[in-house]
């Protein structure tokens, strides 16, 4: 019985260190948390903040010493184009070919048949007649009238007015006789033929179809035309008119035959700017000799052009246009945007010659983002950034295709 009382006091000392265990124990988890807390939040806004720095594409501005290219549209013709209209007054008596069908020169395509020429023509003999009959006369009484002349029976004067008579009278047979001819000319053309080799590209008419002569009357009859060789007509603005030269190579293409490519060259250049295009037109002859190309097609051409060795080029999305110019994005050691005004030499479509403002070790950013200023900071994806070289060489070297 007297070991009982102390129980008590034990129990309390247990209370008491389990009570400062638990504290310390809460105090840790506490002190744990804010710190897990606090290093989340930082890792979150070192990721916002990376986050809140763009990713660009950057190149290197491209050398432009190599050969550029101008795309422009052309349409094509005939090299040779003959639309062949009557001579002669008639009605269509047969056609011998239709379109599509090669002729050589001389080849009869048509007759017309003249009832009213032939009745001039035949009058036309009778008159050369009358006037050969008559001329005999004149000379036989000339020469009847110098013989009594010299037998002084007959007036000198009324022998040379016999003579004169007779030399009028084959003036007269000379007169009838080119009448005469003039209508066997006409006649010849009641044939018609074609003017040179080559192609049936129209036909007009038909079997006795009322036929009127001249070009101005009524439709051609037949358009031949010499396909082999076609030319191209193009219209090169005023900025690149100088660059055109004689013996310039072009390549082409038709809109129904698309990867297929023609070599064309300038043949000839009109040597002036129309007033109200802006533009000088040129011709450049392609070969045909295969029949791939039909005149009056649409064709783009590809001229090539020299390039100034000291111009680069850009691509045209690099190019911020605002109130401040034209400006391109360069990212500067420090990861930092300086934007460049520059000067655009000339605009090739697919590149941009870009006269001053950049050079060549730039790195130039190929999109910049909208609202981009100077200052910014910007980080540069390295593999894109091989990739923008590579395509840079690319379109550099379709350049100088």
């Amino acid at each position: 019985m007297p070991l009982d009382p102390p129980a008590p006091a034990l129990s309390g000392r247990s209370l008491r260190v389990a009570g400062t265990a638990f504290a310390v124990i809460v105090l840790i988890v506490v002190i744990a948390g804010i710190a897990m807390r606090t290093s989340d939040a930082a890792r979150l806004r070192d990721r916002a903040e990376a986050q809140s720095v763009p990713s660009v594409l950057v190149i290197a501005p491209g050398n432009a010493g190599a050969a550029a290219r101008l795309e422009l549209p052309g349409r094509l013709e005939a090299y040779y184009r003959a639309p062949i209209y009557a001579r002669v007054n008639g009605y269509l008596k047969n056609w011998k070919v239709d379109i599509g069908t090669p002729v050589k020169n001389g080849q009869l395509l048509a007759e017309i048949e003249t009832p009213d020429l032939d009745q001039q023509l035949l009058q036309a003999k009778a008159d050369l007649a009358t006037a050969q009959a008559n001329a005999a006369l004149a000379e036989t009484t000339s020469k009847r009238w110098q013989a009594l002349l010299a037998s002084d029976s007959v007036a000198r004067q009324e022998a040379d007015e016999k003579s004169g008579d007779y030399a009028a009278k084959q003036a007269m047979v000379n007169a009838a006789q080119a009448n005469v001819n003039r209508y066997a000319a006409m006649k010849n053309f009641t044939r018609i033929v074609a003017p040179f080799d080559g192609i049936v590209t129209a036909r007009s008419t038909d079997i006795g179809a009322l036929i009127n002569s001249g070009s101005g009357a009524g439709p051609e009859l037949f358009v031949v035309s010499v396909t082999k060789k076609l030319r191209v007509y193009v219209n090169v603005p005023q900025n690149y008119a100088a660059m055109i030269k004689l013996g310039t190579r072009a390549r082409m293409s038709v809109p129904e035959r698309p990867g297929k490519y023609f070599d064309a060259t300038v043949e000839y250049s009109s040597q002036a700017v129309n007033v109200a295009s802006g533009s000088m037109l040129i011709q450049l002859a392609v070969d045909n000799a295969k029949g791939e190309l039909m005149p009056g097609e649409f064709a783009n051409v590809s001229l090539e052009l020299p390039r100034n060795a000291q111009v680069l080029n850009i691509p045209p999305s690099a190019l911020i246009f605002d109130k401040a110019g034209t400006r391109v994005a360069v990212v500067g050691p420090d990861s930092k945007v300086i934007l460049k005004p520059v000067i655009i030499a000339r605009d090739l479509g697919p590149t941009i010659e870009i006269a001053s403002g950049i050079a060549a070790g730039d790195r130039v950013i190929e999109s910049p983002p909208d609202g981009i200023a100077n200052g910014d900071l910007v980080q540069v994806a390295a593999s894109e950034e091989k990739t923008a070289a590579t395509g840079g060489a690319a379109r550099g070297g379709r350049d100088k295709q």
